[in-house]
């Protein structure tokens, strides 16, 4: 790894890691920063899953007491979560760097569009809970059907990862959760699970290059301490425009590249 190339790794994990404590979407900065510097698709993927993967821990950590007061169905989550973080990861590993790299525009689509359009995805599943009764009476949680969503959820994750929260959050939305406070818990805890799981695949597999990751690994959470404070002085909404324009430049230029 040239100076060059550790400079662009490191200064796109310093974006991710300050996007994520900020709004989401860090993703879009680390992952084709790493593509940039010259490491294969899968192995780029996988690296910064790992390098992403201390933060999850500590958003998850901050949410503990609320997300274990559900219990079972929190405990359901987690085996949902260990699952498909497995179950993407391997796949991940199965994937052929010429299949993923046609697969990157696609997957960049689906991000960009869940982040950009995530206040609509919301409105829709609540209008699906009204309309359909998805929603039993009484306590929320515990739904077969939101349980197999979150697995999907979780086999994305493990695969790619970008716009898992935003799915994550939908599907404990249909399962009656509203409250703010209780679906980022949930959503730290299965995020947080995932990461955990599919970083420990790759590192097991070797899939990983380890100059970029530690490289990213550090910087990613200096930008996550510098994006809290920023948090605190700046609107999201820019923020998040920012995050939808950089995936919807990658995701055109990726398009263009690939096909």
């Amino acid at each position: 790894m040239t100076l060059n190339e550790a400079l662009l790794v490191a200064l796109g994990a310093f974006l991710a890691g300050g996007m994520n404590a900020i709004a989401g979407g860090g993703t879009f900065f680390s992952f084709p920063a790493m593509l940039a510097a010259g490491v294969p698709p899968v192995t780029a993927n996988a690296s910064n899953t790992v390098a992403l993967w201390p933060a999850s821990l500590s958003s998850a950590w901050a949410y503990r007491e609320e997300a274990m007061r559900h219990g079972r169905w929190a405990i359901l989550l987690i085996i949902v979560s260990v699952i498909g973080g497995l179950t993407g990861g391997l796949l991940l590993l199965a994937t052929s760097n010429a299949a993923f790299s046609a697969l990157i525009p696609w997957l960049l689509l689906v991000a960009t569009s869940l982040f950009a359009f995530s206040a609509q995805v919301s409105r829709l599943v609540a209008w699906g809970k009204r309309r359909f009764g998805a929603v039993p009476t009484g306590e929320p949680g515990g739904g077969v059907g939101g349980a197999l969503f979150q697995l999907v959820v979780a086999i994305y994750g493990g695969f790619f990862g970008a716009g898992m929260g935003i799915l994550t959050l939908a599907a404990l939305s249909i399962q009656g959760y509203e409250d703010m406070q209780e679906l980022n818990a949930l959503k730290n805890l299965t995020s947080a699970v995932n990461y955990t799981i599919a970083a420990a695949t790759f590192l097991i597999a070797g899939a990983i290059s380890w100059p970029h990751t530690l490289v990213a690994l550090g910087t990613a959470a200096i930008g996550g301490m510098v994006g809290a404070a920023v948090a605190k002085r700046m609107p999201a909404i820019w923020l998040r425009r920012l995050v939808i324009a950089v995936g919807a430049t990658l995701t055109v230029v990726y398009f263009f590249k690939t096909y």
